[in-house]
């Protein structure tokens, strides 16, 4: 169990023995391959090796926990998308930056700064091979051809090639969408012309999303080329890999379940969760098929894989709860977008033989900031003071190694609407009246038994209220108070690290 707190002198003699002092580990400097899966939208609860009431069958990824550790308190930096995806390749809360609430829209400018260091930036320094394939949503920057400024499908000159994109944030290789267009792109230039336009503003909402419904995209391309086309691109890089001594960091991002939810016909009716749950057998089929081919080309033992997601389900979770008896957050509180656990509780699951033993458990809380320190331990690279700012190492943990002391001093939780909250031990604060971004149905709410209440802020013990359904800021406001200092420091200072 978590302590309820944790000094910070106590909290700054952990961080040197987990980040800096394992650098000098007569393992440390060691180059593993790493594979890192981010589902996107995928709730803790929808892999069937956590929920043991999930309408979705997921053998790959329940295979891939039974011989490595799975985390049961892992949280995503952020409750969408975009902020979740800087924090996991920088290390660094993305409300530091000046993206304050919400995510990039597909004519955003990049979010990652040139001069940043990355994940990928930091292994490729040391020798790797760094691939980015499938979805980015970090921003890209396009020659337009006027001078308007206008970045707009009609508007790109998709012959040149893309003046900013993963490329720039320490990839050397990336396969992934042109955005604003529905087009592939593969280093930095778009294979075919998004010239063709399109409306499928008749599917529904649930299914098809707001954002993906009408735009321009390659003549030919339908959504559900993606993800073959990206697992295909994944096994080429790894095969490739195998042929040399350089070791390899793949970011392989699928797209789902988010929508558009659109499985291939050879999973319809795989799960008992309609099309949604299709959606997640699919991708458990894509983690399979790469797990398949590092066995295939005699890598597995020496690759660190790491599956997690970049938030919580979408809103259209709470309607499976009634039609299909499927509950994405594990029966916890909130959905994607929301400061409540299921907008940020993912499911992380990590594997490397000899390292990590086989059917772990954890309930170390980690955050998928922390992902950048642990590599740089992992191969001994020394982050400077301007990097990493939010990433503690999580690698002890990993190891399933027993800790006397939590690794993290404190996990900061932000919502697509820019509201914070600040978990420690047992207990989270939610600095607002209200931890949901997202309406509450009424079903949802009963079924819970959460009790209403008129205060300003929130505060919740989940050893002894797991789904937040009774405030308790009343009974406990010198520990919302307490909580609240240390949230308000975060925030004032550079950095969340002891330093």
């Amino acid at each position: 169990m978590n302590s309820l707190s944790l000094p910070r002198v106590a909290a700054a003699l952990l961080l040197l023995s987990v980040r800096a002092v394992f650098s000098l580990d007569a393992r440390a400097n060691e180059r593993p391959n790493i594979l890192i899966i981010l589902a996107d939208d995928l709730g803790q609860g929808d892999l069937s090796v956590n929920n043991p009431d999930s309408k979705i069958p997921t053998p790959h990824l329940d295979r891939l926990a039974s011989e490595g550790i799975n985390f049961h308190d892992a949280h995503s930096p952020s409750g969408v998308c975009t902020p979740t995806r800087y924090g996991l390749l920088t290390g660094r809360y993305a409300w530091r930056t000046s993206l304050k609430r919400g995510v990039l829209n597909g004519a955003s400018p990049p979010l990652i700064e040139r001069d940043r260091l990355t994940l990928p930036g930091m292994l490729r320094s040391t020798g790797y091979e760094t691939a980015a394939i499938g979805k980015w949503h970090l921003g890209h920057e396009w020659a337009l051809r006027d001078a308007s400024g206008e970045v707009a499908p009609e508007n790109i000159d998709w012959e040149a090639p893309a003046l900013y994109s993963a490329l720039d944030a320490g990839f050397s290789y990336h396969f992934g969408l042109a955005k604003p267009a529905w087009a592939f792109m593969e280093n930095g230039r778009v294979l075919v012309e998004p010239t063709e336009a399109f409306d499928l503003s008749h599917i529904p909402s649930a299914i098809i999303g707001g954002n993906n419904d009408t735009g321009f995209r390659q003549p030919g391309f339908e959504f559900e080329d993606m993800i073959p086309a990206w697992v295909e691109k994944t096994q080429a890089f790894i095969e490739r890999s195998a042929e040399s001594d350089t070791p390899f960091f793949v970011y392989f991002a699928p797209i789902c379940p988010h929508r558009p939810i659109n499985p291939n016909a050879e999973f319809y009716g795989k799960s008992e969760c309609g099309v949604f749950g299709d959606f997640v057998v699919e991708l458990d089929d894509a983690v399979g098929r790469l797990l398949a081919t590092l066995e295939s080309t005699g890598q597995a033992e020496d690759t660190l894989v790491i599956f997690s997601a970049d938030n919580g389900a979408e809103v259209n979770a709470y309607s499976h709860i009634e039609t299909f008896g499927h509950w994405s957050s594990n029966g916890r509180r909130g959905v994607k977008r929301d400061l409540y656990e299921g907008g940020h509780r993912v499911p992380f699951i990590a594997r490397w033989p000899g390292r990590i033993p086989a059917g772990a458990n954890s309930d170390e809380i980690i955050c998928l900031t922390d992902i950048f320190a642990t590599v740089a331990a992992i191969t001994g690279y020394p982050i400077p003071e301007d990097a990493g700012e939010d990433s503690y190492n999580i690698l002890p943990a990993l190891e399933a190694r027993a800790l006397a002391v939590p690794i993290r001093e404190a996990t900061v939780h932000h919502s697509a609407r820019g509201n914070f909250a600040i978990r420690q031990g047992d207990w989270v604060y939610i600095d607002h009246e209200n931890g949901a971004d997202n309406r509450e149905p009424r079903h949802v709410l009963d079924a819970l038994g959460v009790v209403a209440d008129s205060e300003t802020a929130e505060l919740y013990n989940l050893a002894r209220d797991p789904n937040q359904t009774e405030n308790q800021i009343g009974q406990y406001p010198e520990k919302a108070a307490a909580l609240k200092a240390i949230l308000d420091r975060y925030k004032r200072e550079p950095s969340s690290l002891p330093r």
